[in-house]
């Protein structure tokens, strides 16, 4: 399990490569949900998701020797474009393994930092293939079962703590845990107080099921949120979930779309799926907050196509 000076040590090491993001309370949701509502902004993070806080913690503990032999990494959209970026900045080869289905406008951004790309059938073959690499000498870089990565994605927990120093609550999605653990280490590392809340969307509820069962499960994701699409949940977020969080809220693709154009039409914000889902959660929460709670919600990412939009629409509307 990382500690709070895990995060905090990757917070000097990373913070000439990432954006400063900020957490600004919000007056229309505020008092639609009768609290103190702010919204951590992640989308504006370069790449538009938080990914690139942790695979530059990754790529920056590589030493030359390593750094010569190249990273490769599994992922389907957000973390693909956080380790090619880091890999162009840094100077470090980079080998994206994408499941096919994977959407146009993340094989567009991700070749457009430099990586090479190659298509698999499925995350199964893609892990598979990755350990493959690895023994021919590649650096393996996990999509969030990974103390580094952990420790890099903290990073925004400390960030939302200077500017919310009254913070008493924080809604954060749950995809592999990666950034829930890096979260919840980093808030309640600094604020021991401050409850932490999880959500998913039904389909990709790798956590809900873990909770459910006892241990870590593997499913095949379902719903439309394809950031949360992880088929397993790290042990230490199971962990983390069944000694420190709060409570673990299950919400529709259909509620998460709904807070998504609530976020665009009046917070003017545009998020993916992954993050408009914690405001769904708050909806379902409000009874648990008062006139004086100050809650933030993690806007992890905002890489949405139009045509993700318009299928949405079609489906919902």
């Amino acid at each position: 399990m990382i500690t709070l000076a895990d995060v905090t040590e990757a917070n000097t090491r990373i913070a000439r490569y990432v954006r400063r993001t900020a957490t600004i309370r919000n007056h229309t949701l505020s008092q639609r949900l009768g609290t103190n509502l702010y919204l951590k902004l992640e989308p504006f993070q370069k790449t538009g998701s938080f990914k690139v806080r942790g695979a530059f913690n990754q790529m920056l503990h590589l030493n030359n020797d390593q750094r010569q032999r190249g990273a490769v990494a599994v992922s389907g959209g957000n973390f693909a474009q956080g380790v090619a970026y880091a890999g162009q900045v840094l100077g470090v080869r980079t080998h994206i393994l994408m499941p096919t289905h994977t959407p146009r406008n993340y094989l567009e951004a991700t070749q457009s930092y430099g990586a090479e790309i190659e298509l698999v059938s499925d995350y199964q073959v893609a892990f598979d293939l990755a350990g493959q690499y690895h023994q021919q000498g590649w650096n393996h870089l996990h999509p969030f079962d990974d103390p580094l990565i952990m420790a890099g994605h903290g990073t925004m927990g400390l960030e939302m703590l200077e500017d919310v120093p009254k913070l008493t609550d924080v809604i954060v999605s749950v995809g592999g845990g990666g950034l829930m653990t890096g979260v919840l280490v980093a808030i309640k590392g600094v604020q021991p107080d401050v409850r932490v809340w999880t959500v998913e969307t039904e389909g990709s509820d790798t956590l809900a099921r873990a909770l459910q069962a006892g241990h870590v499960v593997h499913i095949e994701p379902m719903s439309l949120a394809h950031t949360l699409g992880s088929p397993y949940v790290a042990e230490d977020a199971l962990w983390l979930a069944q000694h420190q969080v709060a409570q673990h809220v299950l919400v529709s693709d259909r509620e998460a779309y709904q807070a998504q154009r609530f976020l665009l039409e009046r917070a003017k914000v545009l998020t993916e799926l992954a993050a408009s889902c914690t405001l769904a959660a708050a909806d379902k929460l409000r009874e648990r907050f008062s006139p004086n709670s100050h809650v933030a919600l993690v806007l992890c990412g905002g890489n949405v196509s139009l045509d993700d939009l318009a299928q949405y629409k079609r489906l919902f509307e």
